[in-house]
C-alpha cells in the first residue's frame, strides 16, 4: 500500500546524470594522464599510477571540504563507480570516526568498507592467476 503512494523515481534522468558525471571524471583523469605524459615524458603505462594517485588525492580533498558528497547527491552512481568514489567512501568513514581515535576510530571504521573490497580483489586476482596458469599462458606448466 505504501508503494502505491511512493513517488516514482526519474530513472532515465538518474542514468543520464550518472553517465555524464562518470564520463566527466574519466575525462579529467585522461587530462591528468595526458599532462603527466606531456610534462614528464612518460608513456601511458608509466603515467597510469600517478594519475590514479592524483585522482584519489582530489577526491579526498573534495570530501574533506564537503564538496564530493554534494556532487554525489546530484550525480548518483557516476561518482560511486570510479576509484574516486572508493576514496570518498574511505575518507568519509575516516572523517566520521576521527573522534574515536586513530586506531579504533579512523583505522577500524575506514577498513570496514575497504577490507571487503581488498579481500575480494586479492581473491579475484588469485583465481584469475590460477586460470591463466592452467590455460598455459603463465610461462610455466605445473
Amino acid at each position: 500500500m505504501a508503494k502505491k503512494h511512493e513517488p516514482s523515481r526519474p530513472v532515465l534522468k538518474n542514468c543520464f546524470r550518472a553517465f555524464l558525471s562518470g564520463g566527466l571524471i574519466c575525462v579529467i583523469g585522461q587530462a591528468i594522464q595526458g599532462a603527466f605524459m606531456a610534462n614528464f615524458n612518460m608513456s601511458s603505462k608509466q603515467a597510469a599510477s600517478p594519475t590514479v594517485a592524483v585522482m584519489i588525492l582530489i577526491s579526498v580533498i573534495l570530501t574533506c571540504f564537503g564538496v564530493y558528497d554534494k556532487l554525489a547527491q546530484w550525480c548518483g552512481a557516476g561518482t560511486a563507480v570510479p576509484v574516486t568514489g572508493f576514496a570518498n567512501s574511505m575518507c568519509s568513514a575516516a572523517l566520521e570516526h576521527r573522534a574515536e581515535g586513530i586506531v579504533l576510530g579512523v583505522g577500524a571504521n575506514m577498513f570496514k568498507l575497504a577490507g571487503s573490497v581488498i579481500v575480494f580483489g586479492v581473491v579475484a586476482a588469485f583465481v584469475v592467476g590460477i586460470v591463466y596458469i592452467f590455460l598455459g599462458h603463465g610461462g610455466g606448466h605445473l
